[in-house]
């Protein structure tokens, strides 16, 4: 009769600073000690007093025990912790654990899930914008570093309102004198004289999620102040043509939808001192058929290029309702469900 090895059972008690009340650390009526029980299924916690302690497999226990620190540390800056935060701090973690201690980015540094989730980009009207996910934070990170950078990935993954905020941000600390935001107005094939009104009225539909962003991040009364004076500009790309600019934060959203020929007219318009983000999903292209996208080309075209940085996000950085992150989910299993399909339907002449 043969045995199922068992895994080697670890403990550890993990005592509460008195700084730190229980609550912050477990949360109103016990919820994110309920969310860690969920992630840790097998693992059995329990608290008494100031001391919590937890029984289980080896490597759970070991998660256990470096997620509470990880608490303690964000704690300490005078952020509280919420659901949210611990069940990204417990995928940051386990993600960490499978990339050799998190140094996965190449320079011996590993991001805990502290470092993450206290690292402030921009506080305006009373709330603080910061990164949420680890490849968030290196999203980031590389706008800081390189003079372009691509972000992509899906809805709700913070790509443009991150890059936002370090446009806000370089503004205020006069790193630039001026924020340029444009979108490509696919919808009127740019051919915005089609349209009635005037140019603001032309041009707001497909600009609005970029004038939404900022009412977050600046006084709304200031903004018609800063656009009258040219230190913020919202135009669509077709605006972009024969300019050069200089000393400018400039950020392209919607990049799916430029063609291979607007992309480079895009990238040209570099000026000294000046940043470029590019933000963009390259699942969900709406340019007229046959027409090739820009962002698909540029990462063949561009990867390598020194100065120049692709950071990718995934369904597990969306920072919106859960639901949004398993309907990405859902769309990318059903399009390889689709294509697997038209493969075998192309093999068998049907």
């Amino acid at each position: 009769m043969t045995q199922t090895p068992t895994h080697p059972q670890a403990h550890a008690q993990i005592t509460i600073p008195a700084k730190h009340p229980m609550v912050t650390i477990l949360g109103s009526s016990d919820s994110l000690l309920r969310v860690i029980e969920k992630a840790f299924p097998s693992a059995d916690i329990h608290v008494r007093g100031n001391v919590i302690s937890a029984v289980g497999d080896a490597t759970d226990v070991a998660l256990i025990q470096r997620l509470f620190d990880e608490m303690m540390l964000v704690l300490r800056t005078g952020q509280p912790m919420t659901e949210d935060a611990v069940e990204r701090s417990i995928a940051m973690l386990r993600a960490s654990g499978n990339t050799n201690g998190g140094q996965a980015d190449g320079n011996g540094h590993g991001e805990t899930p502290a470092e993450v989730l206290t690292q402030n980009i921009l506080s305006s009207r009373g709330r603080t914008i910061r990164p949420k996910t680890l490849n968030q934070k290196r999203y980031v990170d590389a706008i800081d570093k390189h003079t372009i950078v691509f972000g992509i990935g899906p809805a709700g993954t913070g790509k443009t309102y991150l890059a936002m905020a370090k446009a806000v941000q370089a503004l205020q600390s006069k790193q630039v004198t001026r924020i340029i935001l444009t979108r490509p107005a696919v919808e009127a094939g740019e051919r915005l004289g089609f349209l009635p009104g005037t140019l603001y009225e032309k041009i707001d539909p497909y600009l609005r999620p970029l004038y939404d962003a900022l009412h977050d991040m600046l006084d709304p009364d200031s903004i018609p102040r800063l656009m009258a004076a040219g230190t913020i500009e919202v135009a669509p790309l077709a605006y972009m043509r024969g300019r050069t600019l200089n000393d400018a934060f400039i950020i392209l959203d919607e990049a799916q939808n430029t063609s291979t020929e607007q992309m480079k007219m895009f990238l040209t318009r570099l000026g000294f001192d000046s940043k470029i983000v590019i933000t963009g999903d390259v699942t969900q292209v709406d340019l007229p058929g046959g027409t090739k996208s820009g962002l698909r080309q540029v990462q063949d075209i561009l990867d390598g290029v020194d100065d120049v940085h692709f950071s990718r996000l995934t369904s597990q950085d969306v920072v919106r309702h859960k639901l949004v992150g398993r309907i990405v989910d859902a769309y990318e299993q059903y399009d390889s469900r689709q294509g697997q399909e038209d493969g075998r339907r192309g093999r068998n002449g049907k």
